[in-house]
């Protein structure tokens, strides 16, 4: 059941494939804020996963971040997320990251609920207009 308090946790290294130089949003070897989002939507996701009806997903729609810290190649980041609030079918999240040193991003993210394959049914739609 969903319920405000659904709290994750998902890690990951900074390889080089992680960094904003590899990623086209920076000209460094440092922990990319691309990379730093996918991980604070991921952990997001996951974490409320197994609280939905069969079919059903969710689908990052807003974030509000702030990338505080830059974190070198081969730190371990670290998200935090927590259900802050539910509306229906849209979820927001409180969303931490921390590297080894500590917290390197926070924000908010929202989600929404949606039916997977009405959702994919629909966007594919697009290809055919």
């Amino acid at each position: 059941m969903l319920e405000t308090g659904i709290k994750g946790r998902c890690s990951e290294k900074v390889t080089a494939e992680k960094t904003a130089a590899a990623l086209g949003s920076g000209a460094l070897d440092v922990y990319a804020t691309p990379a730093m989002i996918a991980l604070m939507e991921n952990t997001a996701m996951k974490s409320v996963a197994a609280e939905l009806e069969d079919g059903m997903t969710t689908v990052g729609t807003k974030l509000d971040i702030a990338h505080t810290s830059a974190s070198p190649v081969g730190s371990t980041i670290t998200c935090e997320s927590e259900l802050t609030g539910i509306d229906r079918r849209r979820l927001v999240f409180r969303v931490t990251a921390y590297d080894d040193a500590g917290e390197i991003g926070s924000g908010t993210h929202e989600r929404f609920i949606v039916d997977a394959a009405k959702f994919t049914e629909k966007t594919q739609a697009k290809l055919q207009k």
